[in-house]
């Protein structure tokens, strides 16, 4: 099954949506330029904002949008004129799901796996994401995370090449992230590509091989966590707490690129781009202050940090 070829190839993807004004017939550019490479045996995971353009990605990939300019291949074929061959190699796991209220759990899952010609043991699948504690009770009644599940059991149960997960981990409690995340890094293993799309940027830190942002319709940023965490302008340090005596105030000249917290009494915070020497003017001031701290922790610059730098830290 794994291949050298991308499962996923997406160059200089357009959409238009339209018309802006019933007036004029004008449209709307939503995407414009983006691309994008998904590998077998990887998890690629695409970030953006609301409104960033990467919901009409996915949609365009998985033939659900029709592009307007571009190419888009989904294991070398175009997904909007996808023959029912593709379709059957393709799993993807919508956040809403789609998930008629009135089925049972285990009865809907039944009934896709019987739409495949070897589909995956739905009882060993049911009682891996625990979807048997609640497979008699209708989907209607099932929690956020139950439904989360559930979809994700139907996006893998026809055996795919290919798996969308919209949000997998939304919703879930601890134990259940963990064994949805183990699942994640098995079908990577199993030489599955999972292309993955996540508002909680520790999940994606945690899974992707590759991170794509999108930004205002167009690929901004690509790269391994390591390579776009990385910055050549600093030590990669972002954020430095410490604890000593409370009410201690940082000079403004002393480092006025760094913002300083007092998040409780005498537990302190310097967020922003550390460098070492930075951390030794810190050391200095406390020595020509007389204090000593009980507890120094670093933090690197993590994902969310990239994230937050490209699309802006105000509400959408």
């Amino acid at each position: 099954m794994p291949t050298t070829a991308p499962a996923l190839e997406i160059d200089g993807l357009i959409k238009d949506f339209g018309p802006v004004g019933a007036l004029d017939g004008r449209m709307m550019r939503v995407l414009d330029g983006v691309n994008l490479r998904a590998l077998h045996g990887a998890v690629t995971v695409l970030l953006g904002a609301n409104g960033a353009g990467k919901t009409t990605t996915l949609e365009c990939a998985q033939g659900l949008q029709r592009a307007n300019g571009g190419l888009v291949r989904l294991l070398g074929e175009d997904p909007y004129r996808a023959s029912p061959h593709l379709r059957a190699r393709v799993g993807v796991m919508l956040q809403d799901g789609g998930l008629p209220p009135s089925v049972r759990p285990l009865a809907l899952l039944r009934h896709v796996a019987s739409m495949y010609s070897a589909p995956l043991p739905v009882d060993a699948l049911a009682e891996r994401l625990g979807l048997d504690e609640f497979g008699a009770v209708s989907i209607r009644r099932l929690s956020g995370g139950q439904k989360q599940r559930l979809a994700l059991a139907c996006a893998l149960v026809g055996r795919p090449e290919v798996v969308f997960l919209d949000e997998p981990s939304a919703g879930l409690d601890p134990q259940s992230r963990t064994i949805v995340f183990d699942l994640i890094r098995e079908l990577r293993a199993d030489g599955l590509a999972v292309i993955l799309t996540t508002h909680l940027l520790d999940d994606a830190q945690r899974l992707a091989d590759y991170v794509y942002i999108v930004e205002g319709g167009r690929t901004v940023a690509e790269g391994t966590v390591a390579e776009l965490t990385a910055d050549k302008d600093s030590d990669g340090v972002r954020e430095l707490r410490f604890d000593t005596v409370p009410g201690l105030t940082l000079p403004p000249e002393l480092l006025p690129h760094l913002r300083q917290l007092e998040s409780e009494p005498g537990q302190y915070v310097l967020r922003g781009e550390l460098t070492a020497s930075d951390v030794a003017h810190l050391a200095q001031w406390w020595a020509a202050c007389g204090v000593m701290p009980t507890t120094i922790s670093l933090a690197p610059r993590s994902l969310e940090d990239v994230f937050l730098d490209i699309s802006g830290r105000s509400i959408r």
